[in-house]
């Protein structure tokens, strides 16, 4: 499996808007970003950060319910 890349918290909102998130709001430095399905609704918190560490990254994936292939196939 290749290994994540570091990315900056513009860049995985970027990602994350194309398979449905959507800024809702933010506080501080953190952006908070909601995909509403048919029956739930999913909350991502991404800090706008220069660099986001891998740890996060793979959090914030786990928390848009998506695969780490899935997610390098949408950059």
């Amino acid at each position: 499996m290749p290994k994540l890349p570091r990315l900056s918290g513009k860049e995985i909102i970027k990602v994350l808007s194309k398979i449905g998130f959507q800024p809702a709001r933010q506080k501080g430095s953190h952006v908070i970003l909601v995909k509403q399905a048919e029956q739930e609704k999913r909350a991502v918190v991404v800090p706008n950060h220069k660099e986001i560490d891998i740890g996060t990254l793979i959090e914030i994936i786990r928390q848009a319910g998506l695969k780490r292939k899935e997610f390098l196939e949408l950059l």
